[in-house]
């Protein structure tokens, strides 16, 4: 049966503490100086990417095959980063494992989707797990994004975020390894972890 749970706090991980903004950032990649490709902007802070585990690697390709499978090429993307808000973009820039938009990825040819497109946000989590529960979490939350879903590969359960409201979350349910879930967007596209953890 799947279990309510509460929200993590919204820490990010040790790091610098100079407050970047995007700007600063195509400065400093411009220059030399910085490889965007290792580093997600998250509340003005660098964040280096962790390299991805096998486990996770598995995960994430059995996903998106379902995900495509259930919403269509076109519309799914990974890797790619998202806008939040006016007020957060300045100093956010994050890049979740996988998205679905509501139109196809090629009406974004050069701008990012923001919450308005954003059906589904999903994070894989390994080593980011009290990361993407935690300050990713927040921040979406404070986007509006309606949909969240952390694929928890240490507790083996998928966490739900719906209804957020300010910083947070007003649901969050875990579903664990073996129970079905279905994005809001897709209600009868059930998947349970279990089906994502192992190709068979």
């Amino acid at each position: 049966m799947p279990a309510v749970v509460e929200m993590h706090p919204a820490q990010l991980p040790l790091g610098t503490r100079r407050k970047y903004t995007r700007e600063d950032c195509r400065v400093l990649e411009a220059a030399g100086r910085l490889d965007l490709e290792r580093y997600e902007l998250i509340d003005g802070e660098l964040i280096r990417k962790v390299p991805k585990s096998r486990l996770h690697t598995i995960v994430l390709k059995l996903l998106l095959k379902w995900l495509r499978g259930e919403f269509g090429e076109p519309t799914v993307e990974h890797g790619v980063p998202i806008d939040l808000s006016r007020n957060l973009d300045a100093t956010n820039e994050p890049e979740p494992d996988a998205i679905v938009l509501r139109r196809t990825t090629g009406k974004f040819p050069s701008v990012n989707p923001g919450p308005a497109d954003l059906l589904l946000v999903l994070e894989v989590a390994v080593t980011t797990r009290d990361y993407d529960l935690g300050a990713k979490a927040a921040l979406y939350a404070k986007a509006g994004i309606v949909d969240y879903w952390v694929l928890d590969l240490v507790a083996m359960q998928i966490v739900v975020h719906r209804n957020p409201v300010g910083d947070r979350y007003e649901s969050i349910v875990a579903y664990f390894v073996d129970e079905p879930v279905a994005p809001l967007a897709a209600e009868g596209a059930f998947v349970c972890l279990r089906d994502l953890v192992s190709a068979d």
